[in-house]
């Protein structure tokens, strides 16, 4: 299964220059746990719940005062949407994130969370059991 596959394409941002009430504002709104940060429209971070709750403990300021640059990570680790999830969830653990924005060139085309890689668990599996089945034969009982 490729990342484009499982990833989800209404990726929410927020620019480089807001503040950090404006990223929780608009991940409270969508639904999401992270935005990806840019600046002059390309991926320059990103900044998670987690992110914002350590920004306000560290700073003990109101969101509103708080650079989102400050609050999110410097740098974005990155995907094709053309990489298998295997890959992208290797990629994860190596990095130590649990969101990989799926970019072409620099466009973020989507993103591809642990949730995403849970939720196509099953699908996984049933790649994974037909793969094996191409290689030696072998039939699950089912």
């Amino acid at each position: 299964m490729l990342v484009r596959d499982a990833m989800t394409t209404d990726v929410v941002t927020v620019p480089a220059d807001a503040p950090l009430r404006r990223a929780v504002g608009v991940m409270l709104r969508e639904g999401v746990g992270s935005a990806v940060v840019t600046r002059d429209g390309d991926p320059a971070g990103i900044v998670t719940e987690t992110d914002a709750l350590k920004a306000g403990y560290r700073f003990e300021r109101p969101f509103g005062e708080i650079p989102v640059t400050k609050a999110g990570s410097d740098g974005v680790v990155t995907i094709s949407p053309d990489a298998t999830v295997r890959t992208a969830v290797r990629r994860m653990r190596a990095e130590d994130v649990k969101k990989l924005p799926a970019v072409e060139g620099l466009d973020v085309v989507g993103i591809l969370t642990m949730t995403d890689v849970v939720r196509e668990q099953e699908t996984l599996i049933d790649e994974a059991i037909r793969l094996e089945q191409g290689r030696s034969g072998w039939t699950p009982d089912r």
